[in-house]
């Protein structure tokens, strides 16, 4: 008679109970945040920083600030929450890993497509405040359609490689760049409505 093991899959705990988790102070709240998010937050890490070893350090960084900032914050979108953590420590290590040597990145191709028309120079940064340019950017973003919305966060915001977004959406990779660029024209139409020379 053969024995065969039955192996139980586990299931991702809610995001209210992971949360609830955080507010009792419960360490488990980790560990589950890593069993549910660890493998789409490295990959955010990894876009920008483009180290392995760079990107768990990342996410051991991400894990520690949800810890410190829930509570007070209760956060309604947990992946959310988590993504902003994320992509804030992966940018400070990035900057910290430009001041040392030239690093590749995902982060910095796509950053360079958009540097045309958004600079950070200081003459254009001394013109423009930085908080209203955020404001115009996320009401233009707002205003695209869902599958646009997408692209335009998953390659600006996420720092997605083009394949990537090609896959998630079964699209070619060069319809994925040909949107990016109607994306681009547009908004640099909407910049420069708003006063923004460009």
């Amino acid at each position: 008679m053969e024995l065969q093991s039955k192996q139980t899959a586990r299931t991702p705990m809610g995001d209210e109970k992971i949360v609830e988790l955080y507010w009792k102070r419960d360490e488990k709240a980790i560990e589950e945040t890593d069993f549910k998010y660890k493998k789409y937050l490295f990959s955010i890490a990894y876009n920008v920083v483009h180290d392995r070893l760079d990107s768990e350090e990342c996410l051991n960084d991400t894990y520690l600030g949800a810890w410190n900032a829930i509570p007070p914050a209760r956060p309604n979108v947990l992946k959310a929450f988590l993504i902003i953590i994320t992509r804030r420590v992966a940018i400070k290590r990035y900057h910290s890993k430009l001041r040392q040597n030239v690093i590749p990145s995902e982060m910095t191709v796509s950053l360079s497509e958009l540097e045309d028309f958004i600079a950070g120079d200081e003459d254009i940064s001394a013109d423009f405040d930085a908080e209203r340019l955020g404001y115009v950017i996320s009401d233009f973003v707002r205003s695209l359609s869902e599958r646009k919305q997408f692209i335009f966060m998953s390659r600006y915001y996420v720092s997605d490689p083009i394949d990537t977004i090609a896959s998630d959406l079964n699209l070619s990779r060069s319809m994925v760049n040909k949107e990016l660029a109607a994306i681009r024209s547009t908004l640099k139409e909407r910049l420069e409505s708003e006063g923004y020379s460009i």
